[in-house]
């Protein structure tokens, strides 16, 4: 009998672990696969399978097309509102689409979110047309800015993902692209997180699962055709810790999101929030942007501001040197973006950085070399009044005292 128990028990073990095995290995064997797990504010690799093979992206094609979207809208070249007209080209594409019709219109803004929801192709080609002329030429821009965001082994020959042989990508480049979009457009990113589109009547729900279903989880998209697999690019936060996830040649949706879950639940059980070094958050403090302005624009005079301190100060009070603020306006790839965003910024905001010199310095984040705009020594309501005018336009500013930028970084 004792004999028999331990056979049953070794049985039931070698079974356990021979399924592990042909779980794994159905993993590793599916050509399509590959997978990479990052911490977002250092770069660190936590987890990687093939993360350098050149794969189809699919329908994470749309995450360039949005990113070059965000970039017009940031660059004032389309509003939320503009309407982009539809070409005979752009209602012909394949679904997934929105079944638009030749010489209709679509705003920015349902195009931002059916590309995000619906991922329509119909729509990426209607964008494509409006900021390129044609999709090929805007193809072209994809890749260019693919390359300047180190993702140098991605290749666009479309802005939908739809299938053509030369148009690939890897894990890893997704990773980065996942990390510049949030970079580069917080005030934009928010739209990766709707759940769902309402156009015509008709209400599309986001391919996303992960939004649902995975705590944390905020951005950022899926992608499928049936040369790809299942693709998904998915970021989430939890307890200070944000991770970007990659995963390519899912064998369906549902697994695709088993293993996505899993890598990434895995990782957040390693990474403690003590051993992240967090950038400051990109938000503003308490705005108080109306009197601010106000006060910036019509200084009180200098003989009654210093009548008013030598009356409120006591005679044998110690020194007190004012707070400088710092703020920061953006991070780029290319040197002569960090100079128009400057140039941007002093005519946004005239009344405090008008005529005020920016910093330029180059750091590396997460192994990619950017170009951060700064302008410094600002007191705390000019960096206020200042981030406060770059919102209302639609701008990213970060506004800190300036010992948490730093003087060298």
């Amino acid at each position: 009998m004792t004999f028999r128990l331990y056979y049953i028990v070794f049985a039931i073990i070698f079974v356990s672990f021979g399924l592990q095995l042909v779980a794994v290995s159905d993993v590793s064997a599916n050509p399509r696969y590959a997978s990479i797990i990052l911490e977002e504010s250092s770069g660190k690799v936590l987890f990687s399978r093939n993360a350098d093979k050149q794969l189809r992206p699919a329908s994470l094609t749309k995450i360039m097309t949005l990113y070059l979207v965000f970039e017009a809208l940031q660059q004032k070249k389309l509003s939320m509102s503009t309407r982009m007209r539809v070409s005979k080209t752009a209602a012909s594409r394949s679904p997934s689409k929105l079944y638009l019709k030749p010489g209709h219109t679509i705003t920015v803004e349902n195009a931002i979110l059916a590309l995000v929801t619906k991922s329509a192709n119909d729509v990426a080609t209607v964008v494509s047309e409006h900021l390129g002329g044609t999709e090929r030429e805007f193809a072209r821009k994809m890749t260019r800015k693919a390359k300047s965001l180190g993702m140098s082994r991605t290749v666009f020959r479309n802005a939908s993902g739809l299938p053509h042989s030369s148009q690939y990508s890897t894990a890893r480049d997704m990773a980065r692209l996942g990390m510049a979009v949030r970079r580069d457009f917080p005030q934009y990113f928010r739209f990766f997180s709707r759940t769902n589109f309402n156009w015509n009547g008709r209400k599309f729900r986001n391919h996303n699962r992960l939004l649902r279903n995975f705590q944390g989880t905020d951005g950022i998209k899926t992608g499928y055709t049936n040369a790809a697999g299942f693709n998904l690019v998915a970021t989430t936060e939890r307890n200070g810790v944000r991770l970007i996830g990659v995963v390519f040649g899912g064998k369906t949706g549902k697994s695709r999101d088993r293993h996505m879950m899993s890598i990434l639940g895995k990782q957040f059980k390693r990474v403690k929030p003590v051993q992240v070094k967090r950038l400051p958050a990109p938000s503003l403090p308490a705005p108080r942007p109306t009197h601010i302005l106000r006060a910036v624009a019509k200084p009180v005079p200098a003989a009654k501001t210093l009548t008013t301190r030598l009356t409120s100060i006591p005679e044998r009070a110690p020194d007190i040197v004012p707070q400088q603020w710092s703020i920061q306006v953006g991070s780029f790839s290319r040197r002569v973006s960090a100079h128009k965003a400057a140039i941007s910024a002093r005519r946004t905001a005239g009344t405090v950085l008008n005529r005020r010199p920016a910093q330029l310095s180059l750091v590396v984040q997460g192994q990619i070399p950017l170009w951060r705009v700064q302008f410094r020594k600002l007191d705390e309501d000019q960096a206020r009044a200042a981030c406060a005018a770059l919102f209302s336009a639609g701008s990213a500013c970060i506004a800190v005292p300036e010992d948490v930028f730093g003087e060298t970084s």
